[in-house]
């Protein structure tokens, strides 16, 4: 049983709740507060299912196979009455170790979370078998001081309870579709298209680049997407594919015209399960309530674009002669009723990406201003992104991304591979590219434009040696060119290493520098102490043949 609490209920159609619950569409989330959808009254009252309290509700009843399958289901209103109220670490604990202290405290519930759990593992055999897309992301959490300052930045984990609970409303909202899909009733699906063509023509083109040995057919499905994945989570540049294959997904919409969720792999799919926080789960309940008493649900009068669009097509007409041949018509325009349908998806949608877009933008605010308390402070972290203007690094410690601008890589000219998705040097051949190591400092930090700018600190060792081995440069190749070449490095170096501030070491140091190792320590150092080695020993012979000269003179 999925029990969802009955906000169709206390929210009717046309009602002002129900006007301003369309107008916002979703509640928004910020780190210290929510503004949501409903009145606080019922989303925290009447419509949270507390414990040891009844509650109206709507329960999607499901029969599930040993093969996670869902044999049968149905759909009734019901009045729940909650036994326990539990919280995602404690019922992982108690699936963890059902003779642990929290299962002595539950003793009475642990028989029902033992068969939830055995449902879940039932359908996460058949998602596998779905072959639907699944890619571990690191989703932060920021945990702010009573003043509101941040404390610290933390990972979400993604632990059982949250899969289990993940995999019965997926459940629940297949099953909510089908109904409405069964019912002939227009509704609001959640679906989620395929790549582009563009897209796809992108990604073959890094899988090929990356050498990854599979790609993905012309009409692919989420399976092989699936696959790409599995194949390569054990890879050094796991993350980096992983990212690519993401990117090139579409974005999911609201729309009564059902065309599946490719992610997802689902034929027909809708969101049954947050009508608190969603105005389309709202509306999916009404749709399932009218099926169920046999009627039919209408939207209530709302401004559609079809409307707006006769309006105007009439101004205008009214100003011109008509035309003499009328285009031949092609398809059945759409009924006001599917229109309103649209018009409401494009709302909702419009309204989940602009909250989407609020919540990052309060976050990112917050990120800056903890920030500017750590300027000048170097952090060890991963590239997240390449572009033609830089790369984007995710600092390790503190889950924060800034951007470190190409003309902080060092003394050479960058060029972006759109194919690898990276920034390669063409003198030394040095590569950045997403899920590559760096270290940086935190050099500047915009509040207002919610920017953070970082300085490469030093390039880990083994880029260096790996970008002269592919470049084929060798020790000998380039200590052939004299206390020239080394003093003229030397002076980038010194340049650069003032630029950048006292007791530090630039990206200049790193990928300017073309010295070569000294013979005797050819085999020990790595390239580029030998490189410093040999810069050092140039600087110091040059000064002293121009001091030898100097008292030749004056004897």
């Amino acid at each position: 049983l999925v029990a969802i609490a009955d906000v169709s209920h206390y929210v009717e159609t046309g009602s002002a709740i129900d006007i301003d619950a369309y107008d916002r569409a979703t509640s928004v989330y910020f780190p210290r507060r929510v503004i949501p959808m409903l009145p606080e009254k019922l989303s925290n009252g009447l419509c949270s299912l507390n414990p040891e309290v009844e509650r109206l509700c709507m329960v999607c009843d499901m029969l599930v196979t040993a093969k996670g399958e869902v044999h049968a289901y149905q759909f009734y209103p019901a009045v729940m009455f909650s036994h326990a109220r539990f919280t995602y670490t404690e019922v992982a604990a108690i699936l963890a170790n059902t003779r642990g202290p929290e299962a002595s405290k539950r003793k009475e519930r642990v028989k029902d979370l033992l068969n939830l759990h055995d449902v879940y593992r039932a359908l996460l055999v058949a998602r596998r078998e779905r072959g639907a897309v699944d890619f571990e992301t690191t989703e932060t959490q920021i945990v702010c001081d009573e003043n509101g300052r941040i404390e610290k930045i933390v990972p979400r984990t993604r632990n059982d309870a949250h899969k289990l609970i993940e995999e019965a409303m997926l459940a629940a909202n297949v099953c909510s579709a089908d109904f409405i899909a069964q019912g002939g009733q227009p509704g609001l699906f959640r679906v989620h298209e395929g790549p582009t063509p563009e897209k796809q023509e992108i990604l073959r083109g890094y899988l090929k680049a990356m050498a990854v040995g599979m790609s993905i057919s012309d009409n692919p499905k989420p399976s092989e997407f699936q696959a790409i994945a599995e194949a390569t989570k054990d890879r050094p540049d796991a993350q980096q594919i992983h990212t690519m294959l993401l990117r090139s997904m579409q974005q999911a919409i609201y729309t009564p015209i059902n065309s599946g969720h490719f992610g997802l792999a689902f034929e027909a799919y809708t969101h049954f399960t947050s009508p608190i926080r969603r105005y389309p789960d709202l509306l999916v309940h009404r749709v399932i309530k009218a099926i169920l008493s046999k009627t039919q649900y209408k939207l209530p009068a709302l401004p559609t674009p079809g409307e707006a669009h006769a309006k105007l097509a009439k101004r205008l007409a009214a100003r011109v002669a008509p035309p003499g041949t009328k285009p031949r018509k092609e398809a059945k325009p759409a009924s006001r009723e599917t229109q309103a349908w649209e018009a409401a998806g494009l709302h909702c949608s419009a309204n989940e990406r602009r909250a989407d877009e609020a919540s990052r933008d309060v976050e990112a605010w917050l990120k800056c201003k903890y920030m500017r308390e750590h300027l000048g402070e170097e952090y060890s972290g991963v590239v997240s992104a390449a572009t033609s203007f830089g790369i984007f690094v995710t600092l390790d410690a503190m889950y924060v991304e800034g951007l470190v601008h190409i003309t902080e890589l060092g003394g050479e000219y960058f060029k972006f591979d759109e194919a690898r998705q990276e920034l390669r040097g063409e003198r030394t051949g040095i590569r950045y590219a997403i899920g590559t190591r760096v270290r940086v400092q935190v050099s500047r930090v915009d509040l207002d434009g919610r920017k953070i700018d970082f300085r490469l600190v030093r390039e880990g060792e083994e880029l260096i040696g790996r970008a002269l081995k592919d470049k084929g440069v060798g020790g000998d190749s380039v200590g052939a060119s004299g206390g020239k070449k080394a003093r003229s490095a030397a002076e980038r170096k010194g340049s650069a290493a003032g630029a950048a501030g006292k007791g530090r070491r630039s990206a200049a140091d790193a990928s300017a520098l073309d010295a070569a190792p000294s013979s005797r320590d050819r085999g020990s150092r790595s390239p580029i102490q030998a490189l410093k080695a040999s810069v050092k020993k140039a600087v110091v012979s040059g000064k002293g043949s121009k001091s030898k000269g100097r008292k030749a003179r004056r004897s």
